[in-house]
């Protein structure tokens, strides 16, 4: 930067006459604006949006929404649901798997067709993979959230071909629309919500990926918050924290000091929600990452923000903002390499996926 300067001040000291001054502000101005650009570029540094790009471009189904994605052993892979529209019974489960560097068509791998006559609309897909075993494909069916059940399928080559379809035991959910976690002693725990008698958060335990299951009570009463779709965090010890979508306009938060066997009070955090979905992730380095919509009307913006404890976040950058329109649901992961991505709802047309760079500064 400093030979640019000297070479542009230097021409400028060459010209001669009338016009020198108005030479000498131009180009101090086009060395400024350089200075900006690059002094920008390095505060902005690694953490910053390396990719986006649509999963899709087109599609067999006119509306599409709730993203997820997961990295196996493989590739990625995204899944959402797409039919004529949400609640209509022809939307399925469609899956896409990135394939050097690309994503493949998308494909249906799941509908609720139940008979030559009878057909269920499916809802909130969730792509899981566990530390060792085959990668998980959540997903719900029925009517309205107020009355659908769990389902689950099984892939043991990475998304490319699926088990028959299980339903889940009774009472039992699955994962409502944000990803499990695996806990150290191998346990997966789910955060998962109910809709048919207020909205009201609890979580579900498999020990044998998805055979058998355990549930919470609620931990709401769905009158002081109303809420669902929660994420789960990791912080110190045996401590987790879920953060979700509440109807009273802000993010809600509950915590857990054993590991998710009992839960606290939940609370409203600061952070605004415009009753939609959110989607968090605890990082490699310790920190939080959170994806939501910083509003409390309408589902733009929507931006990523990080936290060091949970508590105070911090946006680092927005990810869609046009006035009226709708980017949302959105699901969050971070990869092996430590980069982040992030699949989400774009207009209910296609599905987006963004990648990146959310490294500390050295």
């Amino acid at each position: 930067m400093l030979s640019v300067s000297i070479f542009l001040l230097t021409l400028a000291s060459m010209k001669h006459g009338r016009f020198r001054n108005g030479i000498k502000l131009l180009l101090g101005g086009i060395c400024w604006g350089i200075s900006l650009a690059i002094s920008g570029a390095a505060t902005s540094g690694p953490q910053g949006l390396m990719k986006s790009e649509f999963i899709f471009e087109s599609a067999p189904f006119p509306e599409c929404h709730a993203a997820t994605i997961a990295e196996t052993k493989e590739t990625l892979v995204a899944a959402w649901f797409g039919g004529t529209r949400e609640r209509h019974p022809d939307v399925g489960i469609w899956l896409s798997r990135q394939i050097a560097g690309h994503w493949s068509v998308p494909v249906e791998v799941a509908n609720g067709v139940e008979s030559a006559s009878n057909r269920y609309p499916c809802w909130n897909p969730v792509l899981f993979q566990p530390k060792s075993g085959p990668l998980l494909l959540f997903y719900k069916v029925g009517p309205s959230p107020s009355s659908w059940w769990g389902m689950l399928m099984k892939s043991e080559d990475g998304g490319q071909t699926w088990s028959k379809p299980r339903r889940l035991p009774a009472g039992i959910l699955g994962p409502i629309k944000n990803k499990p976690v695996q806990l150290p002693d191998g346990d997966i725990l789910s955060a998962s919500s109910t809709e048919n008698n207020g909205w009201l958060v609890h979580f579900e335990r498999t020990r044998d990926l998805g055979q058998t299951w355990d549930a919470t009570a609620p931990v709401n009463d769905g009158k002081a918050i109303g809420a669902i779709q929660p994420s789960i965090l990791f912080q110190s010890g045996d401590k987790l924290q879920a953060v979700g979508r509440t109807r009273q306009g802000k993010i809600f938060e509950v915590w857990s000091e054993d590991g998710g066997k009992t839960w606290g009070n939940m609370m409203l955090t600061t952070l605004p929600n415009p009753n939609s979905g959110i989607d968090a992730v605890t990082l490699q380095d310790g920190r939080q990452l959170l994806v939501y919509n910083p509003t409390t009307r309408g589902r733009s913006p929507l931006n990523v923000a990080v936290s060091t404890d949970g508590k105070e976040w911090k946006d680092l950058l927005t990810l869609e903002d046009e006035a009226g329109k709708e980017f949302s649901y959105p699901a969050v992961i971070q990869t092996n390499d430590g980069l982040v991505h992030v699949a989400y709802t774009w207009k209910r047309e296609r599905i987006k996926h963004a990648v990146l760079n959310v490294k500390r500064k050295t």
